[in-house]
This record gives structure tokens, sequence and C-alpha cells, in this order.
């Protein structure tokens, strides 16, 4: 199915067609309706159904309040193919940039906010089984890792499957193994699913730091990645945790931006990002400001992120 909307009627078919593939969302527009901009289409393979979302709404919004409307067959793992949005769900709000993944309940009040133009795509998976997946005491919400193995392998099976959004695959034993390797991924793929909340009290010194530097690495996409965060995610004090890494003579704050340049660095050197601005993979590692990450990035590497892309892939050329 393919819908893509005209001026007029188009939020209120808009919203029929969100509320058919999504379930009972309504849709808040950031302009006037001249101006909105609509599509949804949706494909299967193998039964498995997915959905791709383009809109400029201001705010697609769950309130919550209808459970009777709910659709809590399938909860959502979403893909941000383009541009910029944040979706908050019960309380906690989570950015996406291109390239960032997500794994949505259907049940309870949720709010997608996209800035400017976006497009979304999204899986359906039986909720029943996620939540024998991940267990009952996880929620069903919370960003895909990109620095996890199991991470990476949902990113490169969601990517697949948007490829192939043209075709209509009826083999249903195909969608069956799809939909197993999505659920046995999804439990270490999500970050923070291993427990992370917690640093065990038995660990001391540099047992604690390793701890603590594995937690900050799988979490430098998340831009509200802070020391005061980061002390209360693992349960210890803000002080105890600025000791660890002045024993060895660094910072936690001078460690985070360390990590998220070079990871920025990595992505910049790989063709595989080729296509991808530079504005784009600052953005997917936490920075906020486009302004300090090439000044910060000129510092680190003596040369600006265009600098550094433009030699780096040059060298894979000529070697």
């Amino acid at each position: 199915m393919s819908i893509h909307q005209d001026t007029g009627s188009a939020l209120d078919r808009w919203n029929a067609a969100m509320q058919a593939t999504c379930g009972y969302f309504e849709t808040e527009l950031a302009f006037n309706r001249s101006l909105f901009i609509g599509e949804i289409s949706t494909w299967s393979r193998g039964g498995l159904g997915m959905a791709n979302l383009r809109t400029n709404a201001g705010v697609i919004r769950r309130n919550g309040l209808k459970a009777d409307r709910d659709n809590d067959r399938h909860c959502f793992l979403v893909s941000q193919r383009t541009g910029f949005s944040q979706i908050t769900q019960n309380g906690t709000s989570l950015q996406l940039a291109p390239g960032e993944m997500l794994l949505m309940d259907s049940v309870g009040a949720c709010e997608i906010t996209p800035f400017g133009l976006i497009e979304h795509a999204s899986l359906g998976l039986s909720r029943d089984e996620v939540c024998r997946q991940l267990g009952s005491d996880q929620r069903i919400f919370g960003k895909i890792s990109q620095s996890k193995a199991c991470g990476r392998m949902l990113h490169l099976l969601m990517d697949q499957l948007c490829k192939e959004s043209g075709t209509q695959d009826g083999e249903q034993a195909e969608g069956d193994a799809l939909h197993s390797a999505f659920l046995s991924l999804l439990g270490s793929a999500l970050e923070g699913s291993d427990h992370d909340s917690r640093a065990p009290a038995a660990l001391q010194g540099a047992d604690l730091r390793s701890y603590v530097q594995k937690v900050i690495d799988e979490s430098l996409g998340q831009p509200g990645l802070t020391p005061v965060s980061l002390a209360s995610r693992l349960n210890i004090s803000v002080r105890h945790l600025y000791r660890l890494f002045e024993e060895q003579g660094d910072s936690v704050c001078r460690y985070i931006q360390r990590a998220r340049l070079q990871r920025s660095a990595d992505d910049l050197a790989n063709p595989i990002h080729k296509t991808e601005s530079i504005t784009t993979i600052a953005y997917k590692w936490g920075f906020t400001d486009s302004a300090h990450f090439s000044r910060s990035f000129k510092k680190q590497f003596e040369q600006s992120p265009k600098d550094f892309r433009s030699s780096s892939l040059a060298g894979l050329v000529l070697s």
C-alpha cells in the first residue's frame, strides 16, 4: 500500500493511514495544511510487515488514554532514514539521527517530534515475543547500540530490508526466519540491556574504571551523556567518578570527548559512510554543535573534518 497525501483533506487521510498502520496516533501540524507532507508506504517480506513514513508534521502523538484502541499485538523497531527527530515514551525522550534505530512499544503514551522533514522505516515485531526475549523487568523502549556486535547486525538487517522495499516476497519461512533473527539479536542490542545501570559493588580501582569506560563507549550517541547522568546511572558519586579518571591523569569529560571524536573519525574515514554529511556523523556520536565539533576535531587530529575525510578516502583509493 502506498499513500501520498494531497492538500485539503491530506491530514485526515494521513491520520487514517497512520492509525491503520501504526495504531491510534493523532497528528498536529507544524505548518499550515498546504505545506504539510505526509506519505506512508507499506510492504512485507514473507509476512514480516514494514512501513515507511515521510513527513514534516509538528507532533505525532498517541496519548495512551484509549487502551482499547492500542494495537498491543506489535511493537516497532524504528530506523531513522533521513532527518532528525525525537521520540518520547512514558516520560523518556530519545533523539534520533540518520542511521540510528530504537525499539518503541505499541502500548502507552508516545510522541514523535520531527525536526523538519523526516523519513522513518518501521518494522513490526510480536510484542509477546519481544517481552519474552527481553524479560518482564525491562521496558520496551530504547536505542539500538551501534557499538555492540548484535546492534550492528540489526542495523545491517534493517538496511537490507529497506533496500528491498519494492519486493513482495510471499515465502512465510523466510519471514519467520527474519523475525526470529531480529528477536534473538534484540536483547543484547539494546543500550543498557546488559544491566549497566548499577556497577557491581565489588569492582574497585582499574576494574571499575574499565567498567565505566565500557558503559561510556556504549553510550556515546546519547547527547545527554554527562558525568552527573553517568554517575547516577552507575549508582556512584560524581566525585568518585572524577577520581577514577584523575588517578590516571585524565578526566571523564576528556575521555568522553576523545571517544566521540575517534568514532567520528572512524566514520569519516570509512567509505561506507561517504554519503553521510559531516554534521550527521557528528550528531550520531553525541555532538550537538557543528562548530564546536569542527574545532574539537581539528585540535585532536590537526585537520578539519572535511580535510580528514578527503585525505583518508584518497588514501584508500591510492592503496
